[in-house]
């Protein structure tokens, strides 16, 4: 069988195989048990040095063996040799793992048993089943250990955990993720980039009742502390996505705008707080507080100034 694989195929076949092994025995979570557990990188090595010097070894024997033979023997053996690198040991292999006789000899395994002159060979099983048969014992072992011994994560842990991370991994992203905003994870924006953008949302949609400085004409003033539905980002951004008053307040822009663009034009309206416009509105609504917080609402007693919540 030696010579039927070069040795450059032969030893990374059987390394690989030994890696897998370890690799399957041994659970080590998300990842390598090579990189986990030290010992076992230390042992990968020394089996892939013991394959190097078994087949450094052999090739040496096998160079003082051919120096013994003659000549005719030596040329015979190189023959063979370089035949089987030529891979026509496939078909041989093919033939011992289908494990039936030539026809010419069938006379050899044929039963007494006739039936209208039908006759049965006595055929052993294909090794080629036994082999699997065997190996399938192999893993039923190997797998008994490491799952019923030893504990090893199942299948159902194996998803769990890998749900909880997703899950994880997808709160994380959307608190990044602008396009995935929503009223519970909304935020102040700051970058020069998103208040040009949100200007020039308010522009094409919102000037036409609150005017381009923000002072108000069908819609309320936005340069004043009070507010009819609140006025922190939340807020404001729950008014631009749902609309306001039923029946007489502004509309729900949620199906014409993008999460990030309700977010933009939000954070720019805000940006009008403590500005002076041309010709400013009467407040509207409740007094907020001396900043744009995200404090709760407070009602002033001042009668100028009070009105009818919505």
């Amino acid at each position: 069988m030696r010579h039927l694989i070069p040795s450059w195929i032969r030893v990374p076949i059987v390394f690989f195989i030994i890696f897998g092994l370890t690799e399957y025995v041994i659970d080590s979570g998300d990842q390598p048990a090579f990189i986990v557990f030290p010992a076992v990188l230390l042992f990968l090595l020394l089996v892939l040095l013991i394959l190097i010097a078994i087949e450094a070894i052999t090739s040496a024997l096998e160079n003082v063996m051919l120096h013994k033979l003659d000549e005719e023997a030596r040329a015979r053996f190189l023959a063979e040799k370089e035949n089987a690198y030529k891979f026509t040991w496939i078909k041989n292999t093919y033939k011992k793992l289908l494990g039936s006789k030539p026809i010419e000899e069938e006379s050899e395994i044929i039963l007494d048993h006739n039936y209208d002159g039908i006759r049965e060979l006595d055929n052993n099983l294909p090794p080629w089943w036994l082999y699997g048969f065997y190996i399938s014992i192999i893993f039923a072992a190997v797998y008994l250990l490491r799952f019923h011994v030893f504990n090893g994560t199942n299948q159902y842990e194996e998803l769990e955990t890998e749900l909880a991370d997703a899950k994880t991994a997808i709160e994380a992203y959307k608190k990044t993720a602008k396009d995935l905003v929503d009223v519970n994870t909304v935020t102040l924006l700051t970058d020069a980039t998103d208040l040009s953008a949100g200007k020039t949302i308010f522009e094409t949609n919102c000037i036409a009742c609150h005017m381009a400085d923000g002072g108000g004409g069908i819609g309320p003033n936005l340069t004043d502390q009070h507010w009819i539905l609140g006025g922190d980002i939340k807020s404001v951004f729950n008014t631009v996505s749902e609309g306001g008053r039923s029946g007489k307040g502004m509309i729900a822009w949620k199906q014409q705008l993008k999460p990030l663009e309700m977010a933009q034009v939000s954070s720019y309206v805000l940006t009008f707080q403590g500005t002076t416009p041309a010709n400013p509105k009467e407040p509207e609504g409740e007094l907020w507080g001396a900043s744009t917080s995200e404090a709760p609402p407070q009602t002033t007693t001042d009668t100028t100034q009070a009105v009818t919540n919505q």
